[in-house]
């Protein structure tokens, strides 16, 4: 699964009054650097924030693959 949102990024400008141009890093490149404020979430600092967005890389589909840093809980389900 990739991780529904990632970040937090700067906020360079305004591009009018629902988009906004974002400092990205290099590693997302290919992602486009002006989002629609739908897309976008105010960034509350979490501890228990573990995902390292220095790390990510977009796949030419635009799909992000992480790997996990821990499992926290397991379950199997039979069929």
């Amino acid at each position: 699964l990739s991780p529904r949102f990632v970040g937090p990024f700067e906020i360079l400008e305004r591009i009018g009054p629902l988009a906004y141009r974002l400092a990205l890093p290099p590693s997302l490149s290919r992602v486009h650097d002006v989002f629609h404020v739908s897309v976008l979430r105010r960034y509350v600092t979490d501890p228990s924030h573990v995902l390292d967005w220095t790390s990510l890389q977009v796949q030419d589909q635009g799909q992000v693959m992480v790997e996990p840093i821990r499992i926290i809980d397991r379950r199997t389900l039979g069929l």
